[in-house]
């Protein structure tokens, strides 16, 4: 459960209404799942503890395998024991992480990131116009941690080949064995003619 037990009424309002709207954008690419509020509908597996982010992105294909875990966090909710409580655990997940804060505590955000070096994938800000939330990508990781699988790479993003190593050098062979070689590779065999 979240250090943040109870956030302002409001807040929480935001918080629910965003995680909605994340839910429906992600839905043309994942099967997606939320937790909204006090809800418990759907939790991940970390070491012998179960946490339930505010979004989690599955695959559509047969196995369902989760793709990764998305928290939205409001004013109140960034800082030092939310990072450690939720976000470093996250971050050891197996798969993406991506992380929404509110425009104003972008800095805090990755900060608290870098101080407990918790690897997000993106970090997201977000902002409300009116009626509607208009979200930013402010930070995405190049690097991946050791013991995670590589990222995937989008055909948008222009994929890199992978270098193949260099061949290894060939022990050199004498130059007379060499040539000799050649010679009997490039002669033409005579066959004695039979006698009649």
């Amino acid at each position: 459960m979240s250090p943040i037990l109870v956030r302002p009424v409001r807040e929480q309002l935001e918080h629910d209404r965003i995680i909605r709207q994340l839910q429906s954008k992600s839905r043309r690419k994942f099967d997606a799942t939320m937790n909204p509020g006090a809800e418990q509908n759907a939790p991940v597996k970390a070491g012998a503890t179960l946490l339930y982010p505010d979004v989690l992105l599955f695959s559509q294909e047969r196995g369902r395998r989760l793709q990764a875990v998305i928290e939205v966090e409001t004013g109140e909710s960034v800082n030092h024991l939310e990072a450690l409580a939720q976000w470093a655990h996250f971050a050891r997940l197996r798969v993406d992480f991506y992380l929404y804060v509110p425009a104003g505590m972008v800095d805090v955000a990755r900060r608290l990131c870098e101080d407990n070096q918790i690897h997000v994938n993106e970090i997201w800000s977000y902002h409300t116009v009116g009626d509607q939330i208009r979200f930013t990508l402010v930070h995405r990781s190049r690097e991946t941690p050791v013991g995670t699988r590589a990222p995937r790479r989008s055909a948008a993003s222009g994929s890199v080949p992978r270098r193949r190593p260099a061949p290894e050098p060939r022990p050199a062979k004498s130059a007379g064995r060499t040539a000799k070689a050649a010679v009997a590779k490039n002669a033409i065999k005579v066959r004695p003619r039979k006698r009649r």
